[in-house]
């Protein structure tokens, strides 16, 4: 078959139109890789971090100032007691599906520092909108508390009602409340001792799920060279139906009596066959996408 039409202006657009598709298809197989890659290494330091032993203040005060990725969710000691005034309810804040709010508080240390803690989940309340029904207080006096460390969240743009926050933005916090906190890290409470006698619900232990990036990406790849795929079997279609188009016109022009169009006709089919033997020969031979002297007997049959 002559695949010479890939040539033209026409294909040539469509070869390109093919590229780019399949370009994006690859762009959004990266992309997938990249956030795979992403929950890969938040399962590592989960592993890592969760469950390992609690280290003092002294040793995790710099991460509480700037937060270190590495050390997500490190368990930390602290000593000291709350500042209950400064508690807040973080709003929209779901748990294995429920809508409900975190409750946070400032943390004051032995040392004067000042560390945000966050207390737990709480269930939406029944009886006013927009408020749980109840906020457990912490005990009161001096207390060990031990937390995980977890980044200090950005800026929302939404408002929350007098005594909530939008979100757990420890710079916006410390400015709320007038003194300075601990602005890098927050603490996620995994125990204090003494214990309240009421404690908001606890948080789960965060998922080691790798998820469906990868399966993505690879779907995304594969969609790519579909385009290709398909770009290859229209094209094979084209040169078939040409073929048999200049087949229909010799025996069309034969049957009518018409010597001359019948002449034309099969002067149209024998070049569309000789091109085909010539490729064929070509290709048994090893020249395949190169190009060979032609043989006297092929200018022969070339010129008729």
């Amino acid at each position: 078959m002559n695949f010479r039409f890939l040539l033209t202006s026409r294909w040539l657009g469509y070869l390109a139109l093919t590229a780019f598709f399949a370009a994006v298809c690859a762009g959004l197989g990266v992309w997938q890789l990249g956030r795979h890659d992403e929950v890969v290494r938040s399962i590592a330091r989960v592993n890592a971090n969760y469950t390992a032993t609690p280290v003092d203040f002294a040793t995790a005060k710099p991460w509480l100032s700037r937060f270190d990725p590495a050390r997500e969710w490190t368990p930390i000691t602290l000593t000291g007691h709350y500042l209950t005034d400064g508690q807040r309810v973080v709003r929209n804040r779901p748990n294995n599906g429920q809508p409900g709010y975190e409750v946070v508080v400032p943390f004051r240390l032995t040392t004067g520092e000042t560390v945000i803690v966050d207390r737990g989940w709480l269930p939406i309340g029944d009886r006013e909108a927009g408020h749980p029904d109840t906020v457990p207080q912490p005990a009161s006096g001096e207390l060990t508390v031990v937390g995980r460390l977890k980044a200090g969240e950005p800026t929302v743009a939404r408002g929350a009602p007098a005594g909530q926050i939008a979100s757990i933005n420890l710079p916006d916090y410390s400015q709320e409340l007038g003194y300075p906190l601990m602005s890098g890290s927050y603490l996620q409470i995994a125990s204090e001792s003494p214990a309240a006698a009421q404690m908001p619900v606890g948080f789960t232990a965060p998922s080691i799920d790798e998820g469906t990036n990868l399966s993505y990406a690879m779907q995304w790849f594969a969609f790519g060279v579909l385009f290709f795929i398909g770009y290859g079997y229209v094209a094979y279609q084209q040169a078939k139906i040409e073929r048999d188009e200049a087949d229909d016109e010799a025996e069309a022009a034969l049957e009518s009596g018409s010597v001359f169009g019948a002449a034309i006709a099969q002067t149209k089919a024998r070049r569309a066959r000789t091109v085909e033997v010539e490729d064929e020969l070509l290709d048994a031979q090893g020249f395949q996408g190169g190009t060979v002297p032609m043989t006297d007997q092929a200018k022969v049959m070339r010129s008729r």
